[in-house]
């Protein structure tokens, strides 16, 4: 066969690979997990969100210290991020009309949303586990989405993790092995964690107790298991400030000094606008001028390109 044919194919296939869950680390301001997945090629995977009770009749809120939104959605959480340091805020649980305890929440949608703002099933089976660093005065516990329909079929008896009260910050860091469904949970409404995975949808930080209890939380870190989260988000703001990049930005030319396995351009919103794999330099000619963030080897960089 010819060799240039072959090396084309190698390229192709190496441009297909996803890069795979990446620790995310709310010390970098960046408000957008990336998670490897992006289902039905939508780009809305990752984005932190809230969610709380009242569709069933609850009252429970959560009150950020800064004001949500951008200028592309109103309740974007890369303000609260940015302060921070993490996704924090301040909860007040109210049962309202509902026959159980309330609830509020925090997570993100693995491989994406439909147009209807559906999370997107996705098979995550080559994720081990999650870890999760976090501070937080309530008890609470990580949760695994599977989406509307399956949610449904098993009686929204989803698997999770007990995440314990931890004022001073506490790291999960488990297989999914570990995630067991709740107790209550009935015969037919029982699945395998190996189904699960297959069918992961979203991951939530989800806090259920008794009405009228108030607190704080912030999810400092999430990754994949052994994924190297951490609780203390201040040590995550030092590292980066010793451990810098050190890219080289000449023009429109992205210089690493050495060949890195992976790179990739974020802008301002989280997106990853250019990535590569196996490089010494990049070109960004392509790119818009504005401020950039650049990611390779577990380190980040801002760049301004003019």
């Amino acid at each position: 066969m010819n060799k240039k044919i072959l090396t084309v194919a190698a390229f192709l296939a190496a441009a297909s690979l996803s890069f795979g869950f990446e620790t995310w680390f709310g010390a970098d301001g960046v408000e957008r997990v990336e998670t490897g997945f992006d289902a039905e090629e939508m780009d809305n995977y990752g984005y932190w969100y809230s969610y709380n009770d009242k569709a069933d009749g609850g009252a429970s809120v959560v009150e950020w210290d800064v004001t949500a939104g951008n200028e592309w959605d109103d309740n974007s959480l890369e303000p609260v991020v940015a302060e921070c340091g993490g996704v924090c805020g301040h909860f007040t649980l109210d049962k309202g009309t509902l026959d159980y305890d309330p609830f509020i929440g925090v997570g993100f949608n693995v491989g994406g949303a439909d147009a209807n703002g559906k999370a997107i099933p996705v098979d995550a089976s080559t994720m081990s586990g999650i870890c999760l660093g976090y501070v937080s005065s309530a008890a609470a516990s990580i949760e695994l989405g599977l989406g509307d329909a399956m949610d449904a079929s098993i009686g929204y008896a989803n698997p999770s993790v007990d995440a314990k009260k931890a004022t001073s910050g506490n790291v999960v860091d488990v297989p999914f092995s570990k995630f067991a469904q709740p107790s209550w949970a009935k015969a037919d409404q029982k699945i395998e964690i190996t189904a699960a995975v297959k069918s992961l949808a979203s991951v939530k930080f989800k806090i259920q107790a008794k009405t009228g209890t108030t607190g704080n939380f912030n999810i400092i870190s999430v990754g994949d298991y052994q994924g190297g989260c951490t609780a203390d988000g201040s040590a995550i703001g030092a590292k980066a400030m010793k451990s810098s990049l050190k890219a080289q930005l000449s023009g429109r030319a992205l210089s690493f000094g050495k060949t890195v396995a992976k790179a990739e351009i974020v802008n301002l919103q989280g997106q990853i606008v250019m990535a590569a794999s196996s490089v010494k330099t990049m070109d960004l000619s392509k790119l818009q001028a504005g401020v950039y963030m650049v990611r390779a080897m577990g380190l980040s960089q801002q760049i301004m390109l003019k």
